[in-house]
């Protein structure tokens, strides 16, 4: 396995904290160091215990399965990630990187990990918006913060249909989006919602989703074969394609579109999503201009962009 620069940085980590650490507090710990950086290698959403990234997750795990960290169990208590013994990662980080490293790691020096998560929820009230244990950390003054973030995101409320394509976004990014425009739930109007981009194939869209308090909706029927992109060369193909789309899938799957329809009347603000970044060269262009049009004119549309 490659041991990208990423990973060396979580291997460092644990490097300079032998004690080793719990999930939580390791992914504290990657949230302050990236704090410190000009540009962070891993972006993070609030999410059940605060600020946590999909992709350092699945990184830790991939150093699991490869050995290069292990994981002690402990009684009544969460289990620790340690290093294994092996070359220390430590002396590859850049200088920045290094200083960024110390200042985090005397930062959380004996602290326990709930007193790690209640630093980060009074540093960055934004990431404790959907913790489970915001209540049991923080003080009420503490806690009116918290809540002044959760609101900034909640004060649209007007119905809203939104379309949006992860094509540029991590994972992390696509869902703050979403979080900070007060979607309530996703539909992804792809045929096949599957993806060799991290973070974007169903089954864990759908489980990042409801973990930030989105629901997910999947309506293939709405979607276009792959087979149909793969002559398109410039904005004159991708509209003779849509024209086709909308004269043909769209007519015959009208039932899909008034499924999605009551899906807007039920839950308000929903988003369309796809990969394309450009909204002129996705389909959910189209199937959005069809629903504004069952909806009546003047209903409020957005394209959310990077």
């Amino acid at each position: 396995m490659q041991v990208t620069y990423k990973k060396k940085v979580i291997l460092s980590i644990l490097e300079s904290v032998p004690e080793g650490l719990s999930a939580k507090s390791l992914q504290k710990y990657l949230f302050v160091f990236t704090r410190q950086q000009g540009t962070a290698i891993y972006d993070f959403v609030p999410y059940r215990y605060g600020c946590f990234s999909f992709q350092a997750n699945q990184d830790i795990l991939s150093l699991e399965k490869n050995n290069y960290l292990y994981k002690e169990e402990q009684p009544g208590q969460d289990s620790i990630y340690k290093r294994s013994p092996g070359y220390r990662y430590t002396q590859d980080l850049d200088l920045f990187d290094r200083g960024a490293l110390d200042y985090v790691v005397s930062e959380f020096c004996g602290l326990s990990s709930d007193e790690i998560i209640a630093y980060t929820y009074r540093r960055w009230p934004f990431t404790a918006i959907n913790s489970l244990v915001k209540e049991r950390l923080l003080s009420r003054e503490e806690l009116s913060r918290v809540e002044e973030q959760a609101q900034r995101c909640h004060q649209d409320t007007s119905p809203t249909l939104f379309t949006i394509g992860y094509e540029g976004f991590s994972l992390e990014r696509y869902l703050r989006m979403l979080i900070t425009n007060n979607v309530k739930l996703l539909c992804d109007v792809r045929k096949n919602a599957f993806s060799m981009k991290y973070g974007f194939s169903k089954s864990i869209l759908q489980k990042a989703c409801e973990g930030v308090g989105i629901h997910y909706v999947h309506v293939p029927a709405l979607g276009i074969d792959n087979t149909y992109r793969q002559s398109l060369h410039s904005q004159a193909d991708y509209d003779a394609l849509f024209s086709y789309y909308e004269a043909n899938t769209l007519l015959e799957n009208w039932s899909a579109l008034l499924y999605v329809k009551s899906l807007l009347e039920d839950y308000g603000r929903i988003c369309l999503t796809c990969y394309e970044k450009a909204p002129q060269q996705c389909h959910r262009t189209r199937v959005a201009h069809a629903l504004l049009g069952l909806c009546g004119e003047g209903f409020p549309f957005r394209h959310l962009l990077l």
